[in-house]
């Protein structure tokens, strides 16, 4: 057993490092580009008037830093090379993005808006696994040329976790002479869907609620015919782009299904695998930031006139989060190398539960040790002079998002005691 980090990931996160000082940063000193991240910066990313909606020039900045990285070799990072990428590794990005995140926040990497210098591309397994060449060539090329963006349509008004449930249905239908099929019912949650060019709309095609088998993945053009955007949803952590729309009578031929009819959901397994272990990665180094902050300023600060870390009731709750991030960090890097070892259409079946696990138990420290940094700093702590309350604010929602923890926590349950994976049938 060796876990010693590769010496050649060392030597592309320093390369990393080298951009950020030469490139990233200096854009946030540029104009007042540092409202983006100082007290301001939830009203500075919010346009109020605008349904919540991300900032035009907050949006453009987060462009500007991404299209210096892609020029200089970073942003495709995780790509395959044949799409400009350099075929990263779930083990290298787990690497990167915890370290990314235990810089604080920052244009290097804001997962707020699932920002990156270092992309995430899920979309692009789930095309290359699924799709057909001519939706290769048009959403993985026409992505990274940013001539295509799909948001991920999945949960309804009605129905999150209980996917299997949900009522929006495709039924056959042939228009002019074209074979195709309307789509009818509604969508919630749908992130990016204000800027995106299309959606993945998952819809039952057969089957009866509660199957796994019976539900498709069609590419819907945006805007599209019958495609009504109801609202942009304000959320605890402002600003929104997470939209609730209906399709009524929504029409898209053959060639918009994607992957196989009535398996959609292998399709939502491989899009949410790797954003679980990568999100999971950052939200660890979210922690690790508040924890070793909070050690810094526990040694600085001199009530009654001694260190404030000199006080048990400060040490203990902080060695305790840290200790859970030294465990959390060697599970999550074992993962994701375990990941790199299977053939992506294996990882539901061999690693989900593992997956999982790094994923609800990281979403939920990274939520205690923001509140524990905001107990150790005092009243600054909890003012937006220090960054706990937004780290908190952004990481509460992975506890629910990309599948509640309990969620996860029955897909665990289901694996340990041989209902599902490798352990199936071992108890009889």
């Amino acid at each position: 057993m060796d876990f010693a980090i590769p010496q050649d990931l060392e030597d592309y996160y320093a390369e990393l490092e080298r951009f950020i000082a030469a490139e990233i940063e200096p854009l946030v000193a540029q104009g007042d580009n540092i409202r983006f991240f100082d007290h301001r910066r939830e009203d500075a990313r919010t346009d109020w008037e605008r349904q919540g909606l991300p900032n035009r020039e907050w949006e453009q900045l987060l462009v500007e830093a991404a299209t210096r990285a892609d020029e200089a070799g970073h942003w495709r990072f995780s790509a395959p090379k044949k799409y400009g990428g350099k075929d990263g590794s779930n083990l290298w990005m787990a690497v990167i993005r915890d370290r990314f995140a235990q810089r604080g926040l920052g244009l290097h990497n804001d997962l707020q808006n699932e920002h990156s210098i270092v992309g995430n591309f899920p979309f692009v397994a789930m095309f290359e696994t699924f799709g057909t060449e001519a939706q290769k060539e048009e959403f993985i090329k026409g992505g990274f040329a940013r001539e295509r963006r799909v948001a991920f349509g999945l949960t309804e008004p009605e129905h999150g976790s209980d996917a299997t449930h949900m009522d929006t249905v495709a039924v056959r239908e042939t228009r002019d002479g074209t074979p195709g099929w309307r789509i009818d019912g509604a969508k919630m949650w749908i992130t990016g869907m204000h800027h995106a060019t299309h959606v993945a709309v998952f819809a039952r095609t057969s089957g009866g609620a509660g199957d796994a088998k019976g539900i498709s993945c069609f590419l819907v053009p945006s805007p599209a015919e019958g495609l009504e955007i109801d609202e942009y949803v304000w959320t605890f952590n402002m600003p929104t782009d997470h939209a609730r729309f209906f399709l009524k009578g929504v029409w898209v031929p053959d060639e918009a299904l994607l992957g196989e009819e009535g398996r959609g959901l292998a399709l939502a397994q491989s899009f949410v695998h790797q954003n679980r272990i990568r999100q999971a990665a950052s939200s660890l180094g979210a922690a690790q930031f508040c924890v070793e902050e909070s050690v810094r300023y526990a040694r600085t600060r001199k009530p009654f006139g001694q260190e404030l870390a000199r006080n048990q009731a400060i040490q203990f709750p902080l060695v305790e989060l840290a200790t859970q991030c030294e465990m959390l960090r060697l599970l999550i890097y074992k993962t994701a190398w375990e990941m790199d070892r299977l053939p992506h259409k294996e990882i539901e079946s061999a690693l989900s539960d593992k997956v999982s696990m790094c994923n609800y138990w990281a979403n939920r420290l990274v939520c205690e040790a923001a509140d524990r940094a905001m107990q150790v700093h005092g009243g600054i702590g909890y003012s937006r002079e220090k960054p706990f309350e937004h780290i908190y604010r952004h990481h509460r929602r992975y506890r629910i998002t990309e599948g509640a923890e309990e969620i996860q926590m029955r897909k665990v349950g289901a694996y340990l005691f041989g209902y599902l994976g490798p352990r199936k049938g071992m108890f009889g």
